[in-house]
């Protein structure tokens, strides 16, 4: 196995409050309808554990389970560090990140910050062309996220 990563920065301005993104954002159960292949995630008390469906890359499908430590400063900042120590078994994919929410004259101002790894069956020549496809999934999740939040908070970006 190779550890392949991959990162993603994004803000935007949204047309809601910073209580209101929230409620959307630190409920696990909507975070899971609204995030693209992602199937469920369960909170065990300071830990989320986010089960994902096939994901492809490559021409090969994969899926993930990890946990992450969740950290809240409501309704401001939430952080989430990935805690194998605290899964039943290895995991082969970790995420560590941020949501930041402040007060912005058109409602919210939303920044969002990801590191994604995860171990992959591919030889590290394969390194860039694996790499390249997990930035594309990822950044096709973070757009579906961000419209589907929109829609849930029947807000636009300002």
């Amino acid at each position: 196995m190779t550890t392949f990563t991959t990162s993603t920065r994004n803000e935007a301005v949204v047309t809601a409050t910073p209580e209101e993104v929230w409620a959307k954002i630190s409920d696990p159960d909507t975070v899971a309808r609204l995030t693209p292949f992602l199937e469920r995630v369960t909170e065990r008390g300071e830990h989320w554990v986010w089960e994902l469906q096939k994901i492809p890359i490559l021409g090969k499908s994969f899926s993930f389970t990890f946990t992450e430590r969740m950290s809240f400063d409501e309704p401001r900042r939430m952080e989430f560090h990935h805690d194998p120590d605290a899964a039943d078994g290895k995991e082969s994919a970790a995420v560590e990140g941020w949501y930041d929410l402040s007060e912005h004259e058109d409602g919210t101002r939303l920044e969002t910050s990801m590191e994604i790894s995860v171990d992959l069956p591919f030889p590290k020549i394969a390194r860039s062309g694996v790499q390249a496809g997990m930035k594309g999934v990822v950044g096709g999740m973070g757009q579906r996220f961000a419209q589907n939040l929109l829609r849930e908070l029947g807000a636009s970006e300002a």
